[in-house]
């Protein structure tokens, strides 16, 4: 079952989650195995904040790998209708660089928005007191640099094709499952929770 109800949100917390070099592809390749192990700790983060007495802090590593075939696995079971791709590379002090690829043919777009479209982005994960948001740096639409707020434009549109709230990559999002922090290491991500 997924933690949250909002398309658009998915978007953004996912970006965030793990928040450039990928094809877009009906069916993005995983690993089920990789995928199944993070569904399990998030079950095992979730049944530990039932029992948590006082605040212990505890930590918990997601591959890079392990982190994407998540990603993919959503994006396929649910039957995302626009975001059909998202990837991401972890590097150090909280640095990701990541892809989306989004397939909007069968709506009705402005004119100048393609149907399909690959945003490539690099920035920087922030986290404060369970809540998390991702700074866009830099921005590529396929092999063009745009600036920041064209993701924000296309996830608004979105969210309007979709009946939904948008909202931006700049807002601070709340994180799921009880985690109260996230930090980037080369190919990792370490959750405190």
């Amino acid at each position: 079952m997924f933690f949250w109800a909002n398309p658009t949100k998915k978007l953004l917390i996912l970006a965030i989650m793990g928040a450039l070099v990928f094809s877009l592809s009906p069916a993005q390749v995983y690993s089920r195995d990789e995928a199944l192990r993070v569904l399990a700790l998030i079950d095992k983060i979730q049944a530990e904040q039932k029992t948590k007495k006082g605040n212990p802090v505890q930590k918990a590593e997601v591959t890079e790998s392990e982190l994407n075939s998540y990603i993919a696995y959503r994006i396929q079971t649910e039957q995302e209708e626009i975001m059909k791709e998202l990837r991401l590379k972890l590097f150090e002090k909280n640095r990701i660089e990541g892809k989306i690829g989004m397939d909007l043919r069968g709506q009705k777009l402005p004119p100048f928005l393609k149907p399909q479209m690959n945003f490539y982005f690099e920035g920087n994960l922030w986290t404060k007191d369970g809540w998390a948001k991702l700074e866009v740096t830099r921005l590529f639409l396929d092999e063009q640099q745009v600036q920041p707020f064209l993701l924000d434009w296309v996830i608004s549109v979105a969210a309007t094709l979709t009946n939904n709230k948008a909202s931006s990559l700049n807002d601070w999002q709340e994180l799921p499952f009880g985690l109260r922090k996230l930090e980037t290491e080369r190919e990792r991500l370490v959750v405190t929770y």
